[in-house]
């Protein structure tokens, strides 16, 4: 391991800071493992390891920088409460580190955050008031009621202590993995990357750091290079979808960081659904994002020993079902037909007989008579089908045109053509 290197004097947290932080957070949260992950290996080509910061008592990393924010705070500050804003994560950690040291707390999400984490966040004792489209929105919000209100803001990153906070899951990647040549850090405002980045380089100043932002909220990216950045619109990775990269964060990214790779929302549902059906955990959309550089970019990190952060798992269960799904449909898993048929006795059942005999698993059927695009003595037949794969598909196809149907492939959830065989 490399020697210690001392800290950017233009940096608000060093390396000293970040290891106080570590001391601080002894017996509060959790030091969570750094598993290998050979089945992802295989599939990008790097040697993967996972931090699992989705086992935090809230799911997510932020329960390291909530808790050494708040345990900082004046005996009169604590009893006049705090106020957050947050897309959920955040919310959680403040929420629940707040009530263990008895702190009433306001939280302000955007409008459209997951119920899950909405629910979560009033379970844990906090008032939740829901304000904005984005992060920025809900700042205004939070801004008004902290002085209205005479509230502590706790910053989701723009603050030195948040910053050590989030640094302390560094020191553990390499206490626990010290040859560790890259990491990948989802980027929201920058607090998490800004802190793994500040104690990684100054254990190991050879270490490459590579952030990961969603394709539309690319702020950081264009931050570090002094770039205008347009930002909107809904994404799967809803805990970074921050409009503005942080004052305190911005110069450490650029100083310490060797670039950005932007998402898009396909691979980032790709991820989530990788993470669970071949590493059988569970990612929210922004916790997925570092393998979904891997993904868009295995070149890049073919052969190099990889960390990745499982920033969170606090996805909403109907949108994780939807992503099984649309994931099933891509693997052509799932696959939808149509045929027009005669409308007679038993053409139904010859259907699902073949159907049955090419081993396919029927799961779901519509059958329609009444528009008037179909001839008065037919039927339109739409079936939903499981099969093995792709090739397996195919194979079912075949079958149903050997019998002398006509089969229309309907474009699903996942984007495929359609096509008549």
């Amino acid at each position: 391991m490399a020697a210690a290197a001392k800290g950017s004097p233009g940096h608000c947290v060093s390396l000293k800071d970040i290891q106080s932080a570590a001391d601080s957070l002894q017996q509060h949260v959790v030091r969570t493992p750094l598993i290998a992950a050979p089945k992802l290996s295989a599939l990008t080509g790097a040697e993967l390891y996972i931090k699992y910061e989705n086992l935090q008592f809230t799911n997510s990393f932020k329960d390291r920088g909530a808790f050494l924010k708040l345990s900082s705070l004046t005996p009169d500050e604590r009893k006049r409460g705090v106020i957050a804003m947050s897309a959920g994560n955040h919310a959680q950690a403040v929420a629940y580190h707040a009530s263990r040291l008895g702190i009433p707390a306001t939280i302000v999400m955007p409008e459209g955050t997951p119920f899950v984490k909405v629910g979560n966040t009033e379970a844990l004792g906090a008032e939740v008031v829901l304000s904005g489209e984005t992060l920025l929105e809900s700042r205004v919000t939070a801004d008004r009621i902290a002085s209205e209100r005479n509230l502590t803001l706790i910053h989701p990153y723009d603050d030195p202590l948040i910053i050590a906070g989030q640094g302390t899951v560094g020191l553990e990647i390499i206490a626990d993995e010290p040859d560790i040549e890259t990491l990948v850090i989802p980027i929201g405002g920058g607090g998490l990357i800004a802190g793994i980045a500040t104690a990684a380089k100054a254990l190991k100043p050879e270490i490459e750091i590579i952030g990961v932002e969603a394709a539309s909220y690319p702020s950081m990216y264009h931050g570090v290079r002094g770039e205008d950045s347009v930002c909107g619109g809904q994404t799967l990775a809803e805990g970074i979808a921050v409009k503005a990269a942080g004052t305190l964060t911005l110069p450490i990214v650029k100083d310490l960081v060797s670039d950005i790779i932007l998402v898009e929302e396909a691979m980032i549902e790709r991820a989530v659904c990788t993470l669970l059906t071949i590493q059988k955990t569970m990612a929210e959309g922004a916790g997925a994002t570092g393998l979904a550089a891997l993904l868009k970019e295995p070149d890049r990190f073919r052969g190099r020993k990889v960390g990745l952060v499982l920033t969170g798992g606090n996805i909403d269960p109907r949108i994780l079902a939807s992503i099984i799904v649309r994931g099933l449909e891509r693997e052509e898993k799932i696959i939808s037909l149509r045929m027009m048929i005669s409308d007679q006795p038993g053409v139904l059942g010859k259907i699902a007989t073949l159907l049955g005999e090419a081993g396919a698993n029927i799961l779901e059927v519509s059958h329609q008579r009444m528009f008037l695009d179909v001839p008065a003595k037919g039927a339109t037949l739409d079936f939903v089908i499981e099969t093995k794969d792709a090739v397996h598909a195919n194979q079912v196809i075949e079958a149903l045109k050997s019998a002398g149907f006509i089969v229309t492939r309907m474009t699903g959830s996942a984007g495929s053509e359609f096509g008549t065989f």
